[in-house]
This record gives C-alpha cells, sequence and structure tokens, in this order.
C-alpha cells in the first residue's frame, strides 16, 4: 500500500513557539529613480535605517534591488488616505540592476528631449 504521506521530508515537532517573518510585496509609486536610489510613495510609513527588497518595473524589464529607507515622511492625502514619500538609498546593487536602471534612465532623457508633435500642414510659401 502507498504511504499517504505527501510530505518527503521529515518535520519536527517544536516544543515552544519560534517566530519568524515574512516578506510581503506591497504596491508603491516610483516618483523619482536614480543610479544610487528612488523616492518612493507608499500608504504606509518605512521606519528608518530598515532594509528592504523593492521589485521595480523599469519599462518592459524588472529588477529586485536591496534599499535603506534613508529618509520617511507624509507626502500626501490622496482619497482620504495618507501617503508616505520615502528615500531609498540601493545598496549591493548588482551589475545588472544598475544596466537595467542606466538603459531605462538614458530612455526616460531622450523622451523628455523629444520635440512635441503639433498638427500642422505643410506649404510652399515661404
Amino acid at each position: 500500500m502507498a504511504d499517504d504521506n505527501k510530505r518527503d521530508k521529515e518535520r519536527v515537532p517544536v516544543p515552544s513557539p519560534l517566530h519568524g517573518e515574512v516578506k510581503v510585496y506591497h504596491p508603491m509609486t516610483i516618483l523619482d529613480v536614480s543610479m544610487g536610489g528612488a523616492l518612493v510613495e507608499t500608504p504606509f510609513a518605512l521606519q528608518l535605517d530598515s532594509l528592504h527588497d523593492f521589485r521595480i518595473s523599469l519599462g518592459d524589464q524588472s529588477i529586485v534591488v536591496k534599499g535603506r529607507i534613508a529618509h520617511c515622511h507624509i507626502g500626501d492625502l490622496k482619497e482620504g488616505i495618507v501617503l508616505y514619500r520615502t528615500g531609498v538609498e540601493f545598496i549591493e546593487i548588482s551589475v545588472h540592476a544598475q544596466d537595467a536602471i542606466d538603459h531605462f534612465m538614458q530612455a526616460l532623457r531622450v523622451a523628455q528631449r523629444a520635440p512635441a508633435i503639433v498638427d500642422a500642414e505643410l506649404t510652399d510659401e515661404q
């Protein structure tokens, strides 16, 4: 008869409760970004000098960077919700993440320099 226990590793009961934490990603708005960090907006405060992993979408590419909370203050009130503006300093950033941020920033600069297109007609008059 087959073993009904689906676990392939033995579990050992703990005599007194152990405590841990779970990492959960929360939505945030990125207001600006640089090679060294970012300014983000969240509906909750982040503790000064705490370390967090941040998943950042840079257009069609997504990166995860470790960041230290450099400052946090109340930024705005939208629809009755307090929003906090937080400065994040990137820590131990990988070459892959640096390249992704650099390419994203270059693309933003090019897009911001592009002249606005206005509807017009060309004529032969001078």
